[in-house]
């Protein structure tokens, strides 16, 4: 379970470093004439940087996505970076949600995004709203 603080570090640090990429691109699926071109979703998230260990600590407390080191032009410093995509993003946008401010837009779009389908399966999925007055009341005490 990420406590409380590193969840709020972790979305500060993305707030700064991180980026979203959520869009619906065509796409083919084979390389054969005739195939159709098929609307598919990109959701994909990351933070990069020159810190290595700020990167693995990032990996190591969300459990999710990879963690590599990123080509860059020669004579540039080394730059690692953290990625995780589709329903690994819809996990740490929902971790991060309460506390994110600059990509608060497109965290929720990612929630939204995955949020009807989960309603339909019948699994519980927690109203946001709710959630929000949960959080507002818990900080008051």
């Amino acid at each position: 379970m990420v406590s409380e603080s590193d969840i709020a570090y972790l979305a500060g640090l993305f707030d700064g470093e991180g980026s979203i990429y959520y869009k619906k691109l065509k796409q083919k699926r084979h390389q054969r004439p005739g195939k159709p071109v098929h609307n598919v979703w990109q959701i994909r998230m990351e933070i990069a940087m020159t810190d290595q260990h700020v990167i693995e600590w990032v990996h190591e407390t969300l459990q999710v996505g990879t963690c590599r080191e990123r080509k860059v032009k020669p004579g540039c410093k080394r730059q690692w970076r953290w990625r995780c995509g589709f329903r690994d993003a819809y996990y740490v946008c929902r971790l991060l949600w309460p506390y994110v401010q600059v990509k608060l837009h497109k965290v929720e779009q990612v929630i939204d995004h995955y949020e009807p389908h989960e309603q339909n399966l019948g699994e519980n999925v927690v109203d946001l709203a709710l959630e929000r007055e949960i959080r507002k009341l818990e900080h008051v005490r």
